[in-house]
């Protein structure tokens, strides 16, 4: 299994190869990338940008095997402003190009939100014609598209996750698995063993359940998640794949909390190895 990290983790100031070279060091395989309004990725990032960015993780033996299109916050699938709707579409499809030419093989994808304006139905209906345009262009990139599991207030079980994947009905699409997202309303375990094979990739970070909302999320085994648990249906369903911690590090000393995250991912992951 290999691990990664994700850039959000890197310190504060520090340029994509820097980060690089600490994720190097701390000990992880890979890094996640992320495509914002203004920063390294853009979805006006040209080819030769991206490939930079490839040619200095390559240099280092470190693989960009995910990209995450954050932006999709702003720019929902689902909004009930056509416009926008439409800029989250040339936003994933700019962004599969981005991950074609870094080499990624799964673009993070959020599928909308539900909103007092934007009824649960009519949210679902929408992401899922959305995302099967979209898998045209995943096709001819080779990146699958993989749904995150995240606080949109859609997509709220691991069945409805299940059916909504299968629904769309392609190869391209799959599910980004993040274990934290999943610790408000339920188990990650049991999320794994429902979606089984349609987890592409895995995020995690921790959670602490007293507290209850955004300021609950917590750097790994600083919360409730069970590892245990979720490592052992990991090895049910016989995912061997990414595993990409998607944490904020530490305010202090970051390249420490770079180090103590790879440390506890190999702990809970690899045993002791």
């Amino acid at each position: 299994m290999k691990i990664g990290i994700n850039a959000w983790a890197f310190p504060k100031g520090c340029s994509v190869p820097q980060g690089f070279k600490l994720a190097k060091s701390a000990g992880f395989d890979c890094v996640e990338l992320n495509v914002s309004e203004n920063g390294y990725l853009t979805p006006e990032s040209d080819e030769g940008a991206v490939n930079s960015l490839r040619a200095s993780a390559e240099g280092m033996s470190l693989a960009v095997p995910t990209v995450c299109a954050g932006l999709m916050w702003n720019y929902p699938l689902t909004s009930n402003d056509a416009s926008v709707a439409q800029k989250g579409m040339e936003i994933v499809r700019k962004s599969l190009k981005i991950c074609k030419w870094v080499g990624a093989n799964t673009l993070l994808v959020i599928p909308g939100q539900v909103t007092e304006e934007v009824p649960y139905d009519v949210a679902y209906q929408r992401a899922s014609e959305a995302l099967k345009q979209l898998s045209a262009d995943a096709q001819a990139c080779g990146v699958v598209m993989g749904v995150e599991n995240v606080w949109n207030k859609l997509l709220l079980s691991p069945i409805e996750m299940r059916d909504f994947v299968d629904g769309v009905g392609s190869e391209m699409v799959g599910v980004y698995f993040d274990v934290g997202n999943v610790m408000v309303n339920g188990y990650p375990q049991h999320w794994i063993r429902v979606l089984r094979e349609r987890i592409r990739k895995v995020h995690v970070k921790d959670f602490k359940q007293s507290v209850g909302n955004t300021d609950g999320f917590a750097n790994l085994l600083e919360g409730d998640v069970n590892w245990k648990e979720v490592a052992a249906a990991l090895g049910e369903i016989g995912y061997d794949d990414l595993v990409t911690a998607e944490i904020t590090g530490y305010t202090s000393l970051p390249e420490l909390g770079l180090k103590h995250a790879r440390e506890a991912m190999k702990r809970i992951f690899r045993g002791n190895g």
